[in-house]
């Protein structure tokens, strides 16, 4: 399981580099950093999360519910995960889609509804 939540948060993690095309040199140290510290992952192998997730069309919704389905009611990890995407949106030039996508990602991890 831990391995499928590492795949899953690597994924979304990279769903928000590849979305607004963001500067892979500002976002990649970032990004190993932290599945680094959170999955105790070497720099190849995050580097390797990296390019799969920026190489592949992926389904945002399923790798949400996957760690959704792995931290239930955990929300410290949700909120922590939630401060790892704004941290990569912070790295880079902000635009008004990086919050939108961060309000989407937020209300899918947490059930809001609008």
């Amino acid at each position: 399981m831990q391995t499928k939540i590492k795949q899953s948060v690597a994924v979304l993690l990279a769903y928000v580099i590849k979305k607004e095309n963001r500067d892979l040199a500002k976002e990649a140290p970032l990004f190993c950093s932290m599945l680094g510290s959170d999955f105790a992952c070497s720099h190849d192998e995050a580097m390797e999360l990296l390019k799969q997730g920026l190489n592949s069309d992926f389904n945002i919704d399923e790798h949400i519910g996957v760690i959704n389905e792995a931290c239930k009611k955990d929300l410290i990890s949700k909120m922590h995960i939630l401060e790892q995407i704004n941290h990569l949106i912070y790295a880079d030039k902000i635009s008004e889609n990086d919050y939108e996508e961060f309000e989407y990602i937020k209300n899918k991890l947490f059930e809001c509804k609008k």
